[in-house]
């Protein structure tokens, strides 16, 4: 029996490119907003506008660093496999587990197509949300499942 084009199965790959792209950005502006907020902070007039740099340059090393962690694949929550039926979506994490997305399935794609968030419900009734990157995918495999998923935009 033929595959249907509503069908894909792949494996995801670390995207290192992606995490290079992501330390340009993060460090920086982690490194100045921290910085910048020790400067304020020991100055004797400006402690607020010190410790609220400091928080968001704290924030934005907390994201960074989720950011690049599920990009390598290191998160026990990241998505290794990704198995596209028509019924379901199952995702096959890290730490051996199977998600599956039954009901409520969205996908989004953003205008350069370099990655796509799929949000749904799982077996149990909870809501789970992931981010899939371009790098994370081989060429024919990112069409293969961009193709797929377009059905539940």
């Amino acid at each position: 029996m033929a595959k249907s084009w509503r069908e894909a199965k792949c494996e995801l790959n670390k995207d290192t490119s992606g995490v290079i792209w992501d330390l340009i950005l993060y460090v920086p502006t982690v490194g100045f907003l921290l910085l910048i907020g020790l400067r304020y902070w020991f100055s004797d007039d400006s402690v607020l506008m010190g410790e609220g740099l400091m928080f968001l340059g704290f924030f934005f090393f907390m994201v960074a660093a989720n950011r690049i962690s599920k990009r390598l694949l290191l998160m026990p929550s990241s998505p290794v496999g990704l198995d596209i039926q028509k019924e379901h979506i199952a995702m096959v994490l890290k730490n051996g587990e199977k998600r599956l997305l039954m009901r409520d399935i969205r996908y989004f794609s953003d205008k350069a197509g370099k990655s796509f968030g799929l949000t749904g419900t799982d077996e149990r009734g909870s809501k789970q949300q992931y981010v899939f990157h371009k790098g994370q995918f081989s060429e024919d495999h990112f069409n293969q499942v961009s193709k797929a998923l377009a059905f539940y935009k």
